[in-house]
């Protein structure tokens, strides 16, 4: 009988404690909610109504810089609002949102980069998941055409960039395409799921079958850059654009595969593609070079014996541990799409760890500073020179979608 009460009274606390663990957690979303609204009301402030610009990151003197609609982040300050929308329920965020995606819609026909998905999936993707309209599925399916006009089936793949030269000078990239490619996919389911049209469907997964082969090593570590012949349509070179080496794994290219299989799992139920997805997020949390605290280097192997930059790289010459904050906000907020399907793993643990983490002093930002962005230390490109330790719109973007995934878990 005393171990019956004993046993009930254990179950009874164990309730109690998880309960009083919830509610804390929620108190957690709610203050960083709270928070990102009252920063982003005053970065509101500081733009003023939408006139074709759209928040980056912040200058020298801690100034925000915006760029223009045909950047491959424009897309991300409407995500935000959207996000916002969704994680308050109040309508002065929807109707901002919708002031500051119109000024994209002209983009459904733009077809000089693959970053449309970006640029049109974080806005009027949003738009249409919280207010969903005839309207606006059309300009996503628009989008997605634009989009597929990047793909040959010779490479089996999107184009990411039209030519350029590698870091040596020497040689060229006709037909690159870069691991974030993957994050452009799901325009593309979209547009297959609306229009009943398997084109697009198969386009996705041809790409990401292509990325799977060409752009993942055997570790499930992988390269930026794959760059292929445009007469036999093989690999010709694996190379980098924003990490350290040739050979090194930048963080955020490792973070875009791991989102990017995860989503493509939830669209195809492929084995192959929740395999590459937990590889890769295994590979990250697991490196010896990855800090404690989970918020990661901007490249793993940079400054590393074997790994080199080449010579116009200005990785070369920049040297200092800098933190990547962006290449953080995509694990998470893919890892806690990721526990779903793969429970026993403890992704979702380290989801939270993470999300808390970024939460904490150390990353986010004071209230009126930091340019008003959410988020701090994030890098955009070392090698270009560009975005070192300052915050980027796409962490901020990220984050306030883990938010929302980790509130909805609750």
């Amino acid at each position: 009988m005393n171990i019956v009460k004993n046993i009930t009274l254990f179950t009874l606390l164990g309730c109690i404690s998880l309960v009083s663990c919830k509610s804390k957690e929620k108190l957690f979303v709610a203050e960083n909610i709270e928070f990102s609204t009252r920063q982003t009301q005053l970065m509101l402030k500081e733009t003023g109504e939408p006139k074709g610009s759209f928040p980056r990151r912040t200058n020298a003197e801690g100034k925000i810089i915006c760029t223009d609609k045909y950047d491959w982040t424009s897309g991300f300050f409407p995500g935000n609002l959207w996000y916002l929308y969704d994680l308050t329920g109040k309508a002065e965020w929807r109707d901002v949102a919708d002031r500051w995606t119109a000024p994209l819609k002209s983009l459904q026909t733009f077809k000089e980069h693959h970053d449309l998905g970006f640029m049109m999936y974080c806005s009027y993707g949003n738009q249409y998941r919280l207010q969903p309209s005839e309207q606006t599925k059309q300009i996503l399916i628009e989008s997605a055409r634009s989009l597929a006009t990047r793909f040959s089936p010779l490479t089996g793949t999107i184009k990411s960039w039209n030519y350029r030269k590698a870091w040596n000078d020497s040689v060229e990239w006709f037909y690159p395409v870069i691991i974030d490619n993957m994050m452009n996919l799901e325009l593309l389911f979209f547009a297959s799921r609306e229009t009943g049209d398997r084109k697009y469907y198969d386009i996705a997964v041809t790409h990401a079958n292509t990325t799977l082969k060409n752009h993942i090593r055997p570790d499930f570590s992988s390269y930026h850059v794959v760059n292929y012949d445009t007469l036999t349509g093989a690999a010709r070179n694996q190379a980098t654009n924003q990490g350290y080496s040739d050979n090194s794994t930048w963080a955020r290219g490792q973070a875009w595969g791991i989102y990017g299989f995860t989503l493509m799992y939830r669209e195809t139920k492929d084995p192959a593609y929740l395999n590459a997805a937990m590889r890769m997020a295994d590979w990250y949390l697991n490196h010896p070079n990855l800090p404690s605290d989970k918020i990661p280097y901007w490249d793993f192997n940079a400054g590393q014996k074997g790994y080199v930059p080449e010579i116009k790289s200005q990785a070369r010459t920049i040297t200092g541990t800098y933190r990547d904050v962006s290449a953080a906000t995509v694990v998470t907020s893919a890892l806690f799409e990721l526990c779903k399907y793969i429970p026993n793993k403890g992704y979702y643990k380290e989801a939270v760890e993470m999300l808390h983490t970024l939460s904490s002093p150390a990353y986010r930002a004071k209230l009126g500073e930091n340019g008003n962005f959410i988020l701090m230390h994030s890098v955009g490109s070392i090698p270009h020179g560009a975005e070192i330790d300052v915050p980027l719109v796409y962490a901020d973007y990220y984050f306030l979608e883990a938010l929302s995934r980790y509130r909805d878990s609750l």
